[in-house]
C-alpha cells in the first residue's frame, strides 16, 4: 500500500468536486479525506459511487468524521456528480431495473438471505433491546431505547388498535412491533418476513403472546385484516411491484380498517439504486419518490396523513454507529473481519450523510379503505 499519498495528484474533476464540498485531500479537518492509496482516484473516476465505496473497504483511503463527509458531499449532490463520469455503469442500472423484476416472488427472499441474515449477533449488538431496524423518533427522546418506543407508540396511536383486532406486520423485523402492539393494545397479530433468522429470534420473543410469525412473501397473504402495518419493507417492493402491493394491501384490509406505511423517501425520483449500497447492502432495494406512492395508490386508498421526520433517521444510524463500534472487539472475536468492519461503518456513516443533506426522507403515510366511515384524526407526539 502507498502511503503519504500526494493531493496533486488528484484529477481535477475530483479536486473541484471536494473543493465545492469544502473538504481538503489529507487536509486539517474532521471531514478531510485522508488518501492512502492513489488508486483511489481511478476508482472513483471509473467506478463513480461504487468505486469510492470500495476504496473505503480497501483502506485506500479514511475520514475522521466520515458521515459529514459524505453529508457534505451529498449536498452537492455527488451521486449526479459521478453518474456524469460513470454514464455506462448507472445506464446498465437503470435499463436492468426497467427490464427485470428484481423483487419478483422468486427473487423476495434474496434481501433476507444477504442483509438480514448476516448474523443476530451482530443486530443485537447495533440495535435497541426490541432490535427495531428502522428510524426512530427522537422528539421527546434521549436514547436509542426511547425513541424507538415513542415510534412503536406513535404507530400504535396512529392505527387506531383496539384490544382483539388482527393486526397485520409486513416485514416484521425481529418482532419488536408485534410484540409491543400485542403487550401494550392487545391485538392479534401475524407478522411475515423473508429471512430466517428474523422468524427464529421473532418466535422467540413472541413467545406465549397472540402472534404468529412466518417467513413468506407478501403476495401469498389472505384473510382480512382490521389493521395492516408496515415498517422499514417497502423499500425491497420495487416499482415493478408497487401496484401489486397496494393491490394486496387494499384486499386484506377490512373496509374500516387503516394501514400505515412508514418507509424511507427521496427527495426526488431515481431510475436506478446507488451502486455500493445494491451491491454490498440492500441488493434489489427502490427508494419511492413522493409521486411513484401517489401514482399506485391512487382509485385504491384514502391518504390520511403524511409524517415527514427524515431528519431523525440521521440520529438512528449514529446511535447504531456507536453501538456497532462499542461492540467491535466481540463481533471481531465472532469472526467478522476488518473489511466488513469498513463496509458497515460506511455504510452506516453514508447513509447518515445522506439524511443529513435531506436528500432521503422518513416518511409514516396513514391510508384508509374507501369505504371506511369513521373520521380519521392524525396523531402527533405530545411531551
Amino acid at each position: 500500500m502507498q502511503n503519504h499519498s500526494s493531493a496533486s495528484l488528484a484529477p481535477k474533476p475530483i479536486a473541484r468536486l471536494l473543493e465545492q464540498a469544502g473538504v481538503n485531500l489529507n487536509g486539517s479537518q474532521p471531514h478531510d479525506m485522508q488518501v492512502h492509496d492513489d488508486r483511489l482516484y481511478s476508482a472513483v473516476l471509473t467506478r463513480g459511487t461504487l468505486g469510492l465505496g470500495e476504496a473505503y473497504m480497501e483502506g485506500w483511503w479514511s475520514c475522521e468524521q466520515l458521515d459529514e463527509l459524505m453529508h457534505r458531499l451529498m449536498a452537492i449532490d455527488l451521486d449526479d456528480h459521478t453518474k456524469a463520469w460513470t454514464k455506462m455503469q448507472w445506464l446498465m442500472l437503470a435499463v436492468r431495473d426497467k427490464v427485470f423484476n428484481l423483487q419478483s416472488p422468486m427473487r423476495a427472499f434474496q434481501v433476507g438471505e444477504h442483509h438480514y441474515d448476516t448474523g443476530n449477533e451482530l443486530f443485537e449488538a447495533m440495535l435497541d433491546p426490541l432490535m427495531i431496524y428502522s428510524c426512530g423518533h427522537w422528539q421527546h427522546a434521549n436514547t436509542l431505547a426511547d425513541a424507538q418506543l415513542h415510534k412503536l407508540k406513535m404507530i400504535c396511536q396512529k392505527l387506531e388498535l383496539q384490544p382483539g383486532q388482527k393486526l397485520l406486520d409486513i416485514g416484521c423485523g425481529w418482532g419488536g412491533l408485534a410484540w409491543y402492539a400485542a403487550t401494550h393494545c392487545g391485538v392479534q397479530v401475524l407478522g411475515i418476513t423473508v429471512s430466517a433468522e428474523q422468524q427464529a429470534l421473532a418466535r422467540i420473543r413472541c413467545k406465549g403472546l397472540p402472534v404468529a410469525i412466518e417467513m413468506m412473501d407478501y403476495r401469498e397473504l389472505t384473510g382480512r385484516f382490521d389493521k395492516i402495518v408496515s415498517v422499514g419493507m417497502f423499500e425491497h417492493v420495487g416499482l415493478k411491484n408497487y401496484g401489486e402491493y397496494f393491490d394486496s394491501v387494499t384486499r386484506l384490509l377490512h373496509p374500516e380498517g387503516l394501514f400505515l406505511l412508514h418507509t424511507i423517501g427521496g427527495f426526488d425520483k431515481t431510475d436506478a439504486t446507488d451502486p455500493w449500497i445494491d451491491k454490498y447492502i440492500f441488493p434489489n432495494g427502490k427508494i419511492p419518490s413522493p409521486s411513484e406512492v401517489m401514482l399506485h395508490t391512487e382509485g385504491k386508498l384514502v391518504l390520511e396523513d403524511w409524517h415527514n421526520f427524515g431528519r431523525d433517521y440521521d440520529r438512528t444510524l449514529m446511535a447504531w454507529h456507536n453501538n456497532f463500534k462499542a461492540a467491535w472487539p466481540q463481533l471481531k472475536a465472532a469472526g467478522y473481519d476488518e473489511r466488513f468492519y469498513r463496509m458497515w461503518t460506511y455504510y452506516l456513516l453514508s447513509c447518515a450523510g445522506y439524511f443529513r443533506a435531506r436528500k432521503g426522507q422518513l416518511w409514516q403515510l396513514v391510508f384508509s379503505h374507501r369505504k371506511r366511515q369513521s373520521i380519521y384524526r392524525s396523531v402527533r407526539p405530545i411531551a
